[in-house]
């Protein structure tokens, strides 16, 4: 690998962690650490990644009438439930295309919990991610839905996917079985 791959791969570790900084560090095993260098061989050049203008520019979905539909999708365990609003980003879209799902959660560092969906989404005039708390994501080179409870280091393969407007703070409770389902607003289905 060379001096590039090997800082990639360093910089991708971290963000193993859990975007937790050089402190968290030490918590990434080797595995994770030789996932990362593998990721980096099939990880998109920045010039690739679109930028937040080219993001904001996707076309919205329009329900009849022309009026714009809002996504909401639910993902809940057998205790807690909590409402993401998505942001109408391709990716989004294909996410919400996907539902009703049946997931396994899984903790992963200290700030998130992540899912898998059965497809992997393309990611395509979708914005990238600031790591905010509550923020509902997409980590592209491990096609990997994240749900953060504390904030994450924003990094060029993570993408927005959409805010959680009801139960963020129910998102570090999510654990076992997740259904993840839409969630009609008034006046309209899925």
């Amino acid at each position: 690998m060379n001096q590039i791959g090997m800082w990639a791969a360093a910089v991708l570790g971290i963000c193993a962690a859990g975007c937790g900084g050089m402190g968290a560090w030490e918590n990434v095993s080797a595995a994770e650490t030789a996932k990362a260098a593998e990721m980096t061989e099939t990880a998109k050049p920045a010039e690739q990644i679109p930028s937040q203008a080219e993001s904001e520019s996707a076309p919205e979905e329009r329900a009849e009438g022309g009026e714009e539909t809002v996504m909401k999708l639910s993902v809940a365990s057998s205790e807690y439930e909590v409402i993401f609003e998505l942001n109408g980003s391709g990716a989004a879209r294909q996410l919400y295309g996907q539902l009703p799902l049946t997931v396994e959660a899984q903790p992963f560092s200290s700030n998130e919990i992540t899912f898998y969906p059965p497809e992997r989404l393309d990611t395509e005039n979708t914005p990238l991610s600031g790591g905010e708390t509550g923020s509902l994501a997409y980590y592209a080179p491990w096609g990997d839905v994240v749900l953060f409870y504390a904030p994450c280091s924003p990094n060029g393969s993570l993408y927005g996917l959409g805010t959680a407007v009801s139960g963020g703070e129910n998102i570090s409770r999510l654990a076992g079985t997740l259904t993840v389902s839409a969630v009609e607003t008034e006046g309209e289905g899925r």
